[in-house]
């Protein structure tokens, strides 16, 4: 016996609720991608190279400068 791939789909109407249901629980707007929105530059983190790890960067024989 071979089960139809749409045998188990809702109804057309049971579908419809359901994505009005889902789009009420979006946000009412996504964050701005626009560089205009963030003019600004943030400050980056400033990064600390430990001891141990420039050890580990030695014996690779990569060069932290």
């Amino acid at each position: 016996m071979t089960q139809l791939s749409h045998d188990d789909l809702g109804s057309v109407d049971e579908m419809h609720d359901d994505c009005e249901a889902a789009v009420r629980h979006l946000p009412a707007a996504a964050p701005s991608l626009h560089f205009a929105d963030f003019p600004h530059d943030l400050p980056k983190p400033e990064i600390q190279i430990t001891e141990a790890a420039t050890r580990i960067a030695n014996a690779l024989q990569l060069h932290l400068d």
